[in-house]
């Protein structure tokens, strides 16, 4: 009986001392790759490296890594930061355009925001993912490496290249309800070229830029409702239409991701959504990158 009691005693004081084993983390991004680790400071505020990189896209979807409740959306010095609390752990995200608020409950997957570029630890557009317990740092790859393989990416390396939004990606994820090409226009009835893609999203939503540029236009602009262009390189622009507000100046040199507007419905719409147009040289091509779709003429 007395060895039964000491075998029991011993069970639960392991019990005790060992803390419960965290849930898997989803990845954030869709790319399962980390460019600089997790290097922990040897103080609370000395020189390291509080979470992981991995790498990604400006304008590119971030995701929940886990089911939790958004605590912090907000600048932390100047970074765009979305903190989501799981239990007794939390996640960080930056530099995030938030597309959560403070409160909102989040499932794993849920899209919080689009990933800006500029994060100071990063040569290239990255994620930084922090993973915290109280005020402890711990490293995110321990749950993230549970949830699929991941390799490292040599810092001294050449990085691989990111994919170039202004060639075809869209800014924004939703829905495609109306395509580049020859239409009957909603409002009108007349069959005209529609110049663009109409991308199905709530009103407010931050439209990202697909590429970094200078900003031509800001502002209203007939029946394109409030309107914001970017003039990229080689002649390239992309535009960004039916605005609800617009969050860039004419001159302005931003960097791909940078928020331009919210959603709206401003001008000749029949609803929120973003009317976003790809343009070389002045004349719109298809932004889906089809070719033969629609051409213009002129």
């Amino acid at each position: 009986m007395a060895r039964l009691r000491l075998l029991l005693l011993t069970v639960l004081v392991m019990a005790i001392a060992s803390p419960a084993h965290a849930s898997p983390w989803q990845w954030p991004l869709g790319d399962h790759r980390i460019d600089r680790p997790f290097d922990p400071p040897a103080s609370d505020y000395g020189a390291g490296h509080r979470g992981v990189d991995i790498p990604g896209r400006a304008g590119q979807t971030v995701r929940a890594v886990a089911a939790g409740r958004v605590t912090f959306a907000g600048r932390v010095a100047g970074i765009w930061t979305i903190t989501v609390t799981h239990g007794d752990e939390r996640s960080t995200y930056q530099p995030v355009s938030p597309a959560v608020r403070v409160g909102d409950a989040v499932t794993a997957g849920q899209p919080l925001g689009r990933l800006l570029g500029g994060h100071p630890s990063c040569r290239r557009t990255c994620l930084n993912l922090g993973r915290l317990r109280g005020e402890r740092y711990l490293d995110p790859a321990d749950l993230l490496a549970t949830s699929g393989s991941y390799r490292l990416i040599d810092p001294e390396g050449t990085p691989p290249d990111p994919p170039d939004l202004v060639g075809g990606d869209l800014p924004l994820d939703g829905p495609v309800t109306s395509a580049y090409g020859m239409r009957l226009h909603p409002l009108t009835g007349v069959r005209k070229l529609h110049d663009g893609v109409d991308i199905g999203a709530p009103c407010g939503t931050p439209v990202p830029a697909a590429g970094a540029g200078q900003v031509g236009r800001a502002g209203a602009n007939g029946a394109y409702g409030l309107q914001v262009e970017i003039r990229h390189a080689a002649g390239a622009a992309t535009s960004y239409s039916h605005l609800s507000s617009l969050a860039v100046r004419v001159g302005e040199r931003i960097g791909a991701g940078t928020v331009v507007g919210r959603v709206g419905s401003t001008g000749a719409s029949t609803g929120c959504h973003l009317h976003f147009m790809r343009l070389v040289d002045g004349r719109p091509v298809d932004p889906l990158g089809r070719p033969g779709a629609g051409q213009a003429r002129g």
